[in-house]
């Protein structure tokens, strides 16, 4: 319903209060959206990839182990700061808007990412490489804090309520892209220059390419125009709207911490299975099978970037399916087989076969497909528009820090129990997380946006949106009429008992 002034009865929705999208500025706010989203993973899948060489780089006098957990150190404590981020960029993002948000985000990633490969070896600057490297590292975190649930924000704002999770899927899908992209790249490097070379200077390449990455991020963006939703809003406010100016975006982390509060704890147990298993599978995974388990490098990456090739066709899927039966299915589905599958999944991936190791790659892949292709649609239909960057960007940071650990906690574990079933356990746990969010989560599929007016693809969509909401309206009009009639019966059959009572005992009455 839109908003009207306290002194005014709330008017019924009408045909011209849901908004008909613009096809083509739909097409260039999911475009700009998921290819920032593609950047910043194509910088973590890089950075997973080439944990070996940049352990090697700047932590030379360590154990091959240690420089390992050392690398893959350095990429989690970036989540340290990325609720800091989160806040930051939440409160522009609700006060200032979407779009500019975004902006900003995409260039303070590129140019971090384009300085990692910059940076001098340990040889020649000693200890001032790890601290420059840390320094990139955290300037990413600030970054990202308001990155994907800016992005993910954007693109839910602007789908079609009957599309949402489609559309919303393909953000996830450049995250994949950009792991492939980043893998891929390093691939090839490896293959061409060979270790020595690729050592000594191979693994600056793929960060340099975030430059010119950023630049075209950053022209999308900048040409895709704010959100209907935010927009709305600020109208609102221009007119003079007395409940949108009390509800200005000012926001309070007290009211989003107390009247939020289950909104906020759904949203932080979905970003923990989903990104745990994230992390573990395109992050930890590459190590784990040359590190652990003493695969070849080339062979397990090569195995893994096909795996995430057909994730890309997963992914949409997934989303145009949750469209029809819902956003709960497809999390009861990836908690409850991960659950089941991930110690299976590790037996096949500890072999020494190669269509065993892709089978158990592929099991967990899927399952991730599950969560990640609702992940985008689900999480900003849980906030009003007045306070949605800022509480989806705070709680789904929160999450982060304990996700974003996955990659190191694993590494230290497997290497202080020698048990290489260690992320097996790890997911189940997760798993754990994801199946009690299932149950408290809401079905938001084929409906607005919290505290939002419907959005439709067309004039003819809009239409039946309307009479949708009407007759949702009636069936729970009469369903409230047939509880005030059985209420009716039963105040009528308890004044029986009652004059039942004072007959056969008037001293009662």
């Amino acid at each position: 319903m839109t908003t009207t002034p306290a002194s005014q009865p709330a008017r019924p929705l009408g045909l011209d209060d849901i908004t008909v999208i613009d096809d083509s500025k739909l097409k260039k706010a999911v475009t700009a959206a998921a290819l920032g989203n593609a950047m910043e993973w194509f910088d973590f899948g890089v950075y997973g990839f080439v944990a070996f060489a940049l352990g090697k780089v700047f932590f030379p006098d360590a154990s091959p182990a240690v420089q390992t957990i050392a690398a893959l150190g350095t990429f989690s404590v970036p989540f340290l700061v990325r609720p800091l981020g989160g806040v930051f960029f939440g409160l522009m993002g609700d006060r200032f808007g979407r779009q500019k948000v975004l902006s900003l985000t995409i260039i303070i990633m590129a140019i971090s990412t384009f300085c990692i490969g910059l940076i001098p070896a340990y040889a020649t600057i000693g200890l001032w490489a790890p601290i420059l490297l840390l320094l990139c590292k955290l300037a990413q975190g600030f970054s990202v804090g308001g990155e994907y649930t800016g992005a993910a924000i954007f693109v839910a704002e602007y789908a079609p309520d009957r599309r949402r999770g489609f559309l919303g899927s393909w953000l996830d899908f450049g995250s994949i892209a950009g792991f492939v992209m980043g893998a891929g790249l390093v691939v090839v490097l490896q293959t061409l220059l060979g270790e020595a070379r690729f050592l000594d200077w191979g693994w600056r390449v793929p960060f340099f390419v975030a430059g010119p990455l950023g630049l075209l991020g950053l022209y999308l963006r900048h040409a895709a125009e704010e959100t209907p939703a935010f927009t709305q809003q600020l109208e609102r406010m221009e007119q003079g709207d007395r409940d949108a100016i009390k509800e200005r975006p000012g926001v309070s982390f007290r009211e989003i911490f107390t009247r939020y509060r289950k909104a906020l704890l759904i949203c932080i147990g979905m970003v923990l299975v989903t990104n745990i298993t994230y992390y573990m599978l395109l992050t930890y995974l590459p190590t784990y099978l040359s590190s652990s388990l003493g695969y070849s490098e080339a062979h397990g990456v090569l195995i893994i970037i096909v795996v995430m090739i057909g994730m890309l066709f997963v992914q949409p899927v997934v989303g145009f399916v949750s469209d029809k039966i819902g956003r709960k299915p497809f999390l009861l589905i990836g908690s409850v087989g991960l659950f089941f599958l991930a110690l299976p999944a590790f037996k096949m991936i500890g072999t020494d076969n190669t269509g065993m190791i892709f089978l158990g790659l592929l099991v967990l892949a899927v399952l991730l497909n599950c969560l990640t292709g609702v992940m985008a649609s689900t999480l900003p239909a849980l906030f009003p528009t007045r306070i949605r960057y800022s509480a989806l960007a705070s709680s789904f940071n929160i999450a982060i820090i304990l996700a974003g650990l996955t990659p190191t906690v694993a590494a230290w574990l497997v290497e202080s129990t020698q048990d290489l079933m260690i992320p097996a356990y790890y997911l189940m746990v997760a798993a754990l997380i994801g199946l009690t969010t299932s149950f408290f989560l809401p079905e938001t599929a084929n409906r607005p946006l919290r505290g939002d007016t419907p959005n439709a693809s067309s004039r003819q969509e809009a239409r039946v949106l309307l009479q949708q909401a009407y007759e949702h309206i009636e069936q729970n009009v009469e369903e409230v009429d047939e509880r005030i009639l059985e209420l009716e019966a039963q105040i009528e059959t308890l004044r029986q008992r009652r004059q039942t009572l004072v007959d056969q005992h008037p001293r009662l009455d």
